[in-house]
């Protein structure tokens, strides 16, 4: 599990260091300015890549208790987040590709962009990744657990991704005030 989550990651990273070092296959639009869409994909990349070797980390140092109780935390929280943006944005996506509720971003972020190609590259690229990625970090999570544990991890972690995705959505929707970082 530790391998299959070191390639998925990395392979993400891979791509979001594409951007960051100017790749233009795929592009949305052009961003404004460019140096913060590139910076940004760097950082983005350098998280993805750092998540990519914890599990083999966590590994190596398995047999103290400690760090499967660690790996149950972080695998839970990479869980949840990474579920619950998936199935946020993909109901956004869709709602936006149907004309029910068109995706807006944030001013200056691009001078140019393709809304429909924005949405089809999240819809069916970005957002699978994350649902994966998601799925994976709670498999490789539940095997730090004990048996008896495993189904009440996996209750906690269903409802706070219902949740968390329900806040996402009424988010995007308008509904409730948007949070942003960066």
């Amino acid at each position: 599990m530790a391998v299959a989550l070191a390639v998925w990651a990395a392979w993400y990273a891979a791509y979001r260091f594409y951007y960051a070092f100017g790749g233009q296959r795929g592009m949305i639009g052009r961003p404004s300015p460019v140096q913060h869409f590139r910076r940004d994909n760097f950082v983005g990349g350098a998280i993805i890549l750092l998540a990519a070797l914890l599990p083999s980390i966590a590994v190596s140092a398995w047999r103290h208790r400690p760090v499967r109780r660690v790996v149950a935390v972080v695998g839970w929280i990479a869980a949840v987040g990474c579920c619950m943006h998936a199935l946020t944005l993909v109901t956004l996506r869709v709602l936006s590709l149907t004309g029910v509720h068109p995706t807006h971003y944030p001013p200056g972020l691009w001078l140019s962009i393709d809304h429909r190609k924005a949405d089809l590259q999240d819809l069916l690229f970005n957002e699978p990744w994350f649902f994966i990625e998601g799925c994976l970090w709670a498999l490789f999570a539940l095997t730090a657990l004990q048996p008896s544990s495993r189904q009440r991890w996996r209750r906690s972690a269903v409802v706070a991704c219902a949740f968390a995705a329900a806040v996402g959505l009424l988010s995007g929707l308008g509904a409730i005030p948007t949070f942003r970082t960066g």
